[in-house]
């Protein structure tokens, strides 16, 4: 039988949702900065990476391990 890791898998949906927040967050800095789309391009980049981390980690907690019975 697997047992999920929950804590796992709360913890990746809080990297995607911190990720979002940070995209949307530096969107109302872009426009103060000398280049605005290099800022956004490595922003999204920096976000792109964090949610495609977190997304494993739902994953992987969802998986489960087995369990020692």
């Amino acid at each position: 039988m697997r047992t999920r890791n929950w804590r796992l898998s709360i913890t990746g949906l809080v990297l995607i949702a911190l990720a979002v927040a940070f995209f949307f967050g530096m969107q109302t800095m872009a426009p103060k900065s000398t280049d605005p789309v290099e800022l956004m391009r490595t922003v999204g980049q920096v976000s792109g990476v964090a949610a495609g981390i977190g997304l494993v980690m739902i994953l992987i907690g969802l998986i489960g391990r087995r369990s020692r019975a």
